[in-house]
């Protein structure tokens, strides 16, 4: 006769997957905190149980063994659980059943993941290859990237990396009882990517100099760069910029279950004080060393995660795609991460939600103001623009290598009155006087100056552009033009003077287009903004 043995207690532990070095700081398991869990057969006796198990309908009892399905519940922590069982009361010692690794789920509808469309799921969780874009917004270019979140190794880096985040070294028990919760991994994440603060996985670098490492365009690939870090002790990999950055953290939130792009804004703005503008200082001389540290990126490369808000609203509103920026610009909450914000709350300038919505905001629909400033240390506002920060916001189509464009995800068209209508309200909600964001004189200016290109630019290749000046006065009037070229790096900042020239023009009233120069030549690469 076979005797079988139904599981009295089955018993889940949620255990750290960290460097046998630190194991001795981690909490015991709480069921308070989820992360303990005690259930068996019958199912009756464990009601409390969050953790549910039941006999497979295909076991075969006669024969002496028994196939079990265990169910967690859909909040339970993210993570490596150890498995243990007893078969009898009188046990003190359960047996070893294993372990196993309980990532998120975008195919249950309970969890906070939850991805309705199998396509997008296929796309924004398990496809492993995707493109990121790069360049300038009128001249988009792509390249490829793996991201690798199913090799071997990643899944115990990725679970590596949350067990050192500095949340968890400080508090591993509330840490580790956290991890039900994307929208708190999302950010763990977001932190972890960069190496600011915190031993994170890559060190950031934008001067051109890489000594100690390799350019951020060496790679092409996510695996290379987290087995790199895990391999030198959790030392920086030098070094990234913004897509390698966004790149990897897609890599590691699609490793732990939670559906996520990559996405690029061109002409992104960078906004350090936080009041939605974008401040440029010439003077009269032509460009000046920048007063601001407001700069606008040709394009910045950040990830939206797909999750659920319940913490920002009962009624599903900020459901869905989440900006996650691991890129260090400016810290949030004392620490150099940003997001998860709410793409909804973007698009409706719902700026007071959390996390960093107005940073984001400034991201894609900031006005640009242009400030002269005179001898004496005043200014005047002499132009803004209000249309050019925020353009042709860019991901990977679902299922096919195409572009889409997703800019009305984040902003209402350019030169609408909804678009005012919103950035005024978000001016207003982040205490900045709306004639500061706007401009302190409405008149329209006597002249009007914009610079055409007449080649199409080319890395390495010469290119000629013109100025072209328009007069609505009524006057006469004789202009001393200083034109100063500089070459930017793709953050805005400049790199080096290139050409400067001084021209005289005489502007009769009402005149149209007049052009001042042609084949201005660049003999060295460069990105404009």
């Amino acid at each position: 006769h076979h005797v079988v043995f139904m599981p009295r207690r089955i018993e889940a532990v949620l255990r750290a997957n960290g460097d046998n070095s630190i194991l001795g700081r981690w909490p015991q398991p709480s069921e308070a905190l989820g992360t303990r869990s005690v259930f068996g057969l019958p199912e009756g006796r464990w009601k409390r149980s969050s953790w549910k198990v039941k006999v497979h309908q295909g076991s075969v009892l006669p024969v002496g063994s028994i196939t079990l399905d265990i169910t967690s519940p859909a909040d339970a922590p993210v993570g490596e659980y150890s498995l243990s069982v007893k078969t009898s009361a009188t046990a003190s010692v359960g047996s070893s059943l294993g372990k196993l690794l309980l990532l998120f789920n975008p195919w249950c509808q309970e969890d906070w993941v939850h991805l309705p469309e199998e396509e997008e799921r296929q796309e924004y969780v398990m496809r492993e290859q995707g493109l990121v874009y790069k360049g300038s917004d009128n001249y988009i270019s792509s390249m490829a990237w793996n991201f690798g979140q199913f090799e071997d190794d990643i899944v115990d880096i990725c679970l590596k990396l949350l067990d050192v985040n500095p949340k968890c070294l400080s508090d591993p028990a509330k840490d580790f009882s956290a991890r039900c919760n994307p929208i708190y991994v999302s950010r763990v994440v977001s932190a972890m990517i960069n190496a600011n603060d915190d031993g994170g996985v890559l060190m950031g670098r934008w001067d051109g100099q890489y000594d100690g490492g390799v350019s951020p365009t060496h790679w092409n690939g996510s695996v290379e760069v987290l087995r790199r870090w895990l391999k030198y002790g959790g030392n920086p990999v030098k070094y990234g910029q913004c897509w390698v950055f966004a790149a990897v953290m897609c890599t590691v939130l699609r490793c732990l279950g939670i559906p996520c792009r990559v996405v690029t804004n061109f002409q992104s703005a960078h906004d350090t004080d936080k009041n939605l503008t974008i401040d440029d200082f010439f003077s009269d001389y032509g460009v000046r060393p920048k007063q601001s540290p407001d700069s606008v990126w040709n394009y910045h490369v950040w990830v939206e995660a797909w999750m659920r808000r319940p913490d920002l609203s009962v009624d599903s509103l900020y459901d869905g795609w989440q900006a996650v920026d691991p890129t260090p610009q400016e810290k949030s909450t004392g620490v150099y991460c940003c997001g998860p914000a709410p793409v909804k709350a973007i698009l409706q300038g719902h700026v007071d939600l959390k996390y960093d919505v107005p940073f984001v905001f400034a991201e894609v629909n900031a006005d640009r103001v242009t400030w002269m400033v005179f001898a004496d240390g005043s200014k005047k506002n002499i132009f803004t623009d209000t249309v050019s920060v925020g353009q042709n916001i860019s991901t990977k189509a679902v299922g096919s290598d195409k572009r889409v464009d997703i800019t009305a995800n984040y902003k209402h068209a350019e030169g609408t009155e909804k678009e005012r209508a919103v950035y005024n309200q978000a001016v207003k909600k982040v205490n900045i006087p709306e004639e500061n964001s706007n401009g302190i004189h409405d008149d329209k200016p006597g002249v009007s100056m914009k610079i055409v290109e007449l080649t199409k630019p080319v890395s390495g290749k010469d290119i000629d552009l013109e100025l072209v000046l328009n007069s609505n006065d009524n006057e006469t009037r004789t202009l001393v033009i200083n034109v100063n070229v500089q070459a930017m790096r793709y953050n805005g900042i400049p790199s080096s003077q290139i050409q400067t020239e001084l021209k005289e023009q005489k502007l009769l009233p009402n005149q149209g287009r007049v052009k001042m120069f042609q084949s201005l030549s660049m003999s060295r690469p460069t990105m404009f903004n």
